[in-house]
């Protein structure tokens, strides 16, 4: 198994710490915005006197709420169609195991959302990537790259829509795209919509499962996570219309017994959340959005390109070693007593050497951390590149 990129680092962050040193945590997606409160009194409020096993594949309850949201989108889902799972890390680990044996080959555009490769190695399955650029803003690489790369041992393509760690937001053509690629080649098309909710700019989130001709080859994943600021509820789930992928992946789901019970709960709960939580959530990520690119635009030599959705920039520095940079932030620099934690871009390439001198920073933060953790790191670059000239 890989290290991830994303908590790789955080040994280094916790010596910073018991230092002295503040840290500014730019390198994972945890939000800091408040969880609805309708959720945590569905928590409070809870009134059974046993904390039971569920339905393998979720409480009923909750399935028809998820049916219910996505009813509201215009999309037909049934709750025989639907496997909730400890968040959509456990419902992507599912898919990759029912869809794919051994030796199989998936292929992934990168950079990716790391835990792909690696769940893809814990089944046997071989990461295939096709490298989508910065100069583009990580757009959807070309049809002909795809299929250069396919052969009898393909047997799915993953994307993430909007994406993590890019925040590109795919368009209805792109999504074509692959729908013609998928049906030529009987492939599954696995979609990862946790980031959903959070497209700016006037973009459209055009989800997979709206796409006629896919219901044989489309595994959606979603989650409670980051749209409802509930990361440790553990709630996601994987949809698929394929009802012999969904038996399969319930021998995995009830090899796992059930998901987990209080963030059923909390989740069940999510119908509940009015309307205006989202809206000024996604008003408050575009600010942040906004403010972001715009300070790392003033740092000479970084490209930035603008994320269309999701909450993360994928961004380029003026160096040639992201990762021993992000490790001489924690371990060898402060500014003023602080310094900022990042990921390492590298750790979302399959191919080696990509995204040496990227990172991923999620804007997580309010906009004046924000602007102050730009500031720490337009001062350590500019200490880290005088290091290098004293040292070449």
């Amino acid at each position: 198994m890989p290290a991830s990129p994303i908590r790789k680092l955080v040994p280094f962050a916790e010596a910073a710490k018991a230092r002295g040193t503040s840290i500014y945590h730019l390198n994972i997606g945890q939000p800091d915005i408040n969880t609805p409160e309708v959720m945590l009194d569905a928590i409070r409020s809870y009134d059974e006197k046993v904390v039971a096993y569920s339905h393998s594949a979720g409480l009923l309850t909750y399935r028809q709420k998820i049916v219910k949201y996505y009813k509201a989108l215009n999309l037909d889902i049934g709750t025989d169609d639907i496997i909730v799972s400890a968040g959509a890390s456990e419902a992507i680990l599912f898919a990759v195991n029912s869809c794919l044996d051994a030796g199989d080959e998936l292929i992934v555009p990168e950079p990716f959302y790391a835990n792909y490769n690696g769940f893809s190695i814990s089944a046997g399955v071989k990461v295939v990537p096709v490298t989508a650029h910065i100069e583009t803003g990580f757009a959807l690489p070309a049809i002909e790259d795809f299929e250069l790369l396919i052969n009898e041992k393909t047997k799915g393509i993953m994307i993430c829509n909007p994406s993590n760690p890019t925040g590109y937001v795919y368009s209805r053509e792109e999504l074509e795209i692959l729908s013609q690629i998928v049906q030529k080649h009987d492939l599954f098309l696995f979609v990862d919509e946790v980031y959903r909710e959070f497209c700016y700019d006037g973009r459209e989130h055009v989800s997979v499962l709206s796409l006629p001709g896919l219901e044989e080859n489309v595994v959606v994943f979603d989650s409670i996570s980051k749209r409802y600021s509930a990361c440790g509820a553990r709630i996601g789930y994987m949809i698929s219309k394929n009802q012999e992928v969904i038996s399969t992946a319930m021998k995995f789901a009830q090899a796992r017994l059930s998901p987990p019970g209080f963030g059923q709960v909390a989740a069940s709960a999510c119908m509940e959340v009015p309307a205006s939580y989202l809206e000024n959530v996604l008003n408050e990520y575009d600010q942040r959005r906004r403010v972001l690119v715009e300070e790392l635009r003033k740092i000479p030599g970084v490209i930035c390109p603008e994320p269309g959705g999701a909450f993360y920039a994928f961004v380029q520095l003026p160096i040639e070693n992201a990762e021993h940079f992000c490790r001489w932030l924690l371990e060898d620099f402060s500014h003023e007593g602080s310094t900022v934690m990042l990921a390492p871009g590298s750790g979302f390439y399959s191919t080696p050497g990509s995204g040496r001198n990227q990172v991923r920073i999620a804007y997580v933060l309010n906009v004046d951390d924000l602007k102050r953790a730009v500031a720490i790191l337009a001062a350590g670059l500019e200490r880290y590149t005088e290091l290098q000239v004293e040292t070449a």
